[in-house]
């Protein structure tokens, strides 16, 4: 098949798909779901960028769904995508029927789920998130994990990191990041998680909890700055409302804060992550610097 001057014939174009009313609509809102999604084993991401962030990844997709003005102005993105690959053409109305996105750029991309990431058993630097809630948070918070090196994420139930805000906020981090989301219910994933902690713990890790700089703690507290992050570490935060739940504190070997002014009792767990998470890479950059000099 030629689009606008483009020879794709080796990727597996079906006719175009103009009704709403047409199953193909229902198949992409059933994706849209966690149970459709788990049921089908199949992972939708919707627009431009996360196609590229996943075709980073070497990942074939199953489909690549998209309008006639898409795959007109992006032959650049079409020329890296895997020979044999179906392409649905579908009109732009069936496109904004289909997706959660408000409107649309134009394409949405089908990947196999059991390509994702898988977590390893001797993890170096693990970031622990105990239930939290809002997916602009969750999905911040992968961000800086992958950019910090973060080697796997655990989750104590919360909001679900693959729906489409989750994905859309993390720019598409979770496509890279190994992650466990533990427990139907939150005390299921709380006991899984202690006995995660508990085990890293034994293995020599230090299991940090972070903690407000004004509220108590049950073990000492020192600036973030402070500790050697150059240790095996799980870094272990908080809810966004209830802070770290007494059962994981319980786990903690070690305890940290991000010092700030008394007119502000505790910031934004995405906020307060950034620093954090990213001093281990700093500590060693600092340390590489030193050994050339």
């Amino acid at each position: 098949m030629s689009i606008a001057g483009g020879n794709y014939g080796r990727l597996s174009f079906s006719p175009l798909i103009k009704s709403r009313k047409n199953p193909f609509v229902k198949r992409l809102r059933d994706l849209c779901s966690r149970t459709g999604r788990e049921k089908n084993s199949i992972l939708m991401l919707e627009g431009t960028h996360l196609l590229g962030e996943a075709l980073k990844t070497n990942v074939i997709p199953e489909e690549i769904v998209a309008t006639k003005a898409w795959l007109t102005s992006h032959q650049d993105i079409l020329a890296l995508v895997p020979d044999g690959v179906a392409v649905q053409e579908v009109t732009f109305d069936v496109l904004e029927a289909a997706l959660t996105t408000v409107t649309p750029d134009g394409v949405a991309t089908l990947f196999p789920l059991d390509a994702l990431p898988k977590p390893h058993s001797d993890p170096d630097f693990v970031l622990a998130l105990d239930n939290i809630q809002d997916p602009g948070n969750l999905g911040t918070l992968l961000r800086t994990a992958l950019a910090a090196d973060i080697d796997q994420v655990w989750l104590a139930s919360g909001v679900d990191p693959l729906s489409q805000k989750v994905i859309r906020a993390s720019a598409g981090a979770i496509l890279n990041l190994p992650f466990n989301r533990f427990g139907a219910s939150i005390d299921n994933a709380v006991a899984s998680l202690v006995n995660k902690l508990k085990y890293l713990s034994e293995q020599g890790h230090q299991v940090v909890g972070a903690f407000a700089p004004f509220n108590k703690s049950p073990l000492p507290v020192v600036p973030y700055w402070e500790l050697d992050w150059e240790k095996p570490t799980t870094l272990v935060l908080g809810n966004e409302g209830a802070g770290l739940n007494p059962q994981l504190q319980a786990c903690c070997t070690h305890g940290v804060t991000l010092p700030h002014g008394p007119m502000v009792e505790s910031l934004n767990v995405a906020s307060a992550a950034v620093p954090m998470l990213l001093e281990r890479r700093r500590s060693k950059m600092i340390h590489e610097i030193q050994k050339q000099q």
